[in-house]
């Protein structure tokens, strides 16, 4: 089964939502959780799941992911057919950039043609869960189905940003809404809808059908969501839904969505308690990342009469120095250091930071190489801050260095 199935992992969207991190880079190459960045959680979902024949569809400013991928995922043997190949904007079938995820696809379809494969996994590179992947090609295959879509119940206040799902008694969609206004709610429970994960997987002959239709048609959106789904139910094809089994193994499943500056703090917040919501620490199912050369964490200092460095409720990274400052419920990442009489509180500092002494930052996102000054207030005063940052509507403070003629490395 998993040997008769080729990853398409998408990868290449602009990622406007997520501005002011995106900036710079692709969506899924922005750092999650101090050490790693978006898309690892998908291609460790991948490996965890033995799927190891995977292509990284990309196109947005793709230096840093393109990088990442070349550093911390060069691990599978090409000469057993296994692979994590980059397949950049090759316009082979016309000339524009990627119109759409269905489009996206569809551009690379001589790659995909190329390998020997029965079915087509295709996934986004912006969200985070863990999930086997061989139990839903285990269903599709049992259903007969010529496509199916990961699914999950999630609240219906939220659900107008996804695609709803309307199925049967036996799974299979027989309806489907593209981010209605006023969600179809679940015959099971009024205050639930059933919602398309952004995870496909397809028949490859039926996708390749699809696609070359797709394509042909002047008035299409060239989107999995908005065309090729309703377009297949239209034609009466074997279309089912995979309800999802997390492998986070915590009482609610965990699936996130981060394509918001909200969204991706809080995916981040879940990490820093006791119990953490999303474990980054499950050895059955472990996350796999590429990671530069650091000394371990420090904390100064001990001395009688002087402030120690100290953090709560957090994660510090490696080469991260806790000089004499405090941080509480925050992630850290490597080479970051929190200088004398300076507290973090509820932030997200990216690498290679530098927090002067005697700072105060709260409830705020600081990208790479940025260095403070003494003194420095963030999260205190949002008029202030909204001078010189970019603050969201929920009060989230993001603070990118000045845009550079050049790329430092993260």
């Amino acid at each position: 089964m998993v040997g008769d199935t080729l990853v398409c992992l998408l990868a290449g969207g602009a990622g406007e939502r997520l501005y002011p991190l995106t900036r710079d880079r692709a969506k899924p190459a922005v750092p999650f959780g101090g050490i790693y960045r978006i898309i690892d959680l998908a291609l460790s979902n991948c490996l965890n799941s033995e799927l190891r024949r995977i292509f990284v569809i990309t196109q947005y400013k793709a230096l840093s992911l393109n990088r990442h991928i070349r550093e911390g995922w060069s691990v599978l043997p090409g000469e057993l057919g296994e692979f994590v190949q980059i397949l950049p904007p090759m316009m082979r079938v016309g000339e524009h950039w990627y119109r759409g995820t269905a489009d996206a696809i569809f551009q690379n379809i001589y790659s995909i043609g190329s390998e020997p494969c029965k079915y087509v996994l295709i996934l986004a590179g912006d969200h985070v869960y863990k999930m086997n992947y061989q139990l839903m090609l285990k269903q599709h295959i049992d259903a007969g189905a010529e496509l199916t879509i990961g699914t999950i119940e999630f609240d219906r206040s939220e659900a107008f940003r996804f695609g709803i799902v309307e199925l049967d008694a036996q799974d299979r969609i027989i309806g489907w809404q593209e981010k209605p206004a006023s969600p179809k709610p679940s015959p099971h429970n009024p205050d639930k809808c059933h919602v398309s994960m952004g995870i496909y997987v397809f028949n490859r002959d039926t996708l390749i059908e699809s696609l070359m239709a797709d394509a042909e048609n002047p008035n299409s959106g060239h989107d999995f969501g908005r065309d090729i789904v309703p377009q297949m139910l239209e034609k009466g094809r074997r279309i089912y839904a995979y309800n999802f089994i997390d492998e986070n193994q915590k009482d609610a499943k965990y699936w996130r969505d981060i394509g918001t500056i909200e969204a991706y703090y809080e995916a981040n917040m879940d990490l820093v308690s006791v119990s953490p919501v999303f474990n980054l620490y499950d050895q059955h199912w472990p996350i796999r990342t590429y990671q530069r050369q650091y000394p371990p964490a420090k904390f100064v200092f001990a001395q009688e009469g002087r402030r120690m460095g100290i953090a709560l409720d957090s994660m510090v990274s490696m080469g991260a120095i806790i000089s004499g400052g405090r941080v509480i419920n925050s992630v850290i990442s490597p080479d970051v250091r929190v200088n004398s009489y300076t507290e973090v509180e509820s932030s997200i500092i990216f690498s290679h930071v530098n927090i002067g002494r005697y700072s105060r930052i709260r409830r705020a996102i600081i990208d790479r190489h940025i260095h403070f000054p003494e003194h420095t207030e963030i999260g205190y005063n949002l008029e202030e801050d909204r001078k010189k940052y970019h603050v969201t509507e929920g009060g989230i403070v993001v603070v990118v260095p000045e845009q550079r003629m050049f790329e430092e490395p993260e």
